[in-house]
C-alpha cells in the first residue's frame, strides 16, 4: 500500500489509498463510533465484559483514531501517552475487513502521530495468536526477554515499534501557538491562532 498520510480536520480526513480515511476522534459522534466498533468486536465477538473493554482509559491521556470507508466507522484504535513511550491498545476492525488497509491505515497513523510528538517507542499488548498479524501489518516486533501474561482470558505479548521522529517534532521548545494546536493538527493554524490577530484586552 502506498499511501501518504497527512492529518487534517475531521471534514477534511487524511485518505489512504483511493477508500479508507483515518481521522482523530474529536467529536461526541466520533467517540460513539468508537464505542460502537468496539462493542460489536470485543464485546459482540469475543464475550468482553462491559468494564473491562471500556476500562476507565477512555478518556484519560488517550487519543482515539478511527478508520472508516466511504463516510462509515469499521476500525479504530485507542493511543495512550506516557512519559517515554506510547502504547497502542484496543485496536479493532470489523469482521471481514481485516488484514487489509484498514489496518495498517490505523498503525501508521498511530505511528505518524505518535513520532510527532516527540515518541522514539510504541509500546504495544497483543494478543499471542495474533502476533504474526500484528508483525505483518502493524510492522511491531516481539519484545524480548519478557515473559507472556493473561488477562481478561487471552494470552498476550509485549510487542514494541522504534519510531524516527521526523524533523518538526514537537519539543518543549516548540512555537507555543504550535504547541497549542489540537491534536494531531500541529502543521496547520487553529482556532488560537486565529484569536491572535486581536489585541490583548484582558484584564479590562
Amino acid at each position: 500500500m502506498n499511501a501518504r498520510v497527512v492529518l487534517r480536520e475531521p471534514i477534511e480526513p487524511i485518505v489512504i489509498g483511493d477508500e479508507i480515511d483515518v481521522t482523530v476522534a474529536r467529536t461526541l459522534d466520533d467517540l460513539l463510533q468508537m464505542a460502537a466498533i468496539r462493542a460489536v468486536v470485543y464485546m459482540g465477538e469475543q464475550q468482553c465484559p462491559f468494564a473491562e473493554e471500556f476500562d476507565g482509559n477512555d478518556f484519560n491521556g488517550a487519543t482515539h483514531l478511527i478508520a472508516r470507508e466511504h463516510g462509515e466507522p469499521l476500525g479504530v484504535m485507542r493511543v495512550r501517552w506516557f512519559a517515554d513511550f506510547a502504547k497502542i491498545e484496543r485496536f479493532a476492525v470489523l469482521s471481514g475487513r481485516r488484514g487489509g488497509p484498514a489496518a495498517r491505515a490505523l498503525f501508521k497513523t498511530a505511528y505518524e502521530v505518535a513520532a510527532q510528538k516527540g515518541y522514539r517507542v510504541v509500546l504495544g499488548y497483543i494478543q499471542a495468536r495474533l502476533a504474526p498479524f500484528m508483525k505483518r501489518v502493524g510492522g511491531v516486533t516481539v519484545r524480548p526477554g519478557r515473559p507472556r501474561f493473561v488477562f481478561s482470558d487471552h494470552e498476550y505479548v509485549e510487542v514494541e515499534r522504534r519510531l524516527t521522529l521526523p524533523p518538526n517534532a514537537l519539543t518543549i521548545d516548540s512555537d507555543p501557538m504550535v504547541i497549542l494546536r489540537p491534536e494531531g493538527q500541529w502543521d496547520r493554524p487553529g482556532v488560537l491562532d486565529h484569536s491572535t490577530h486581536r489585541p490583548p484586552t484582558n484584564p479590562h
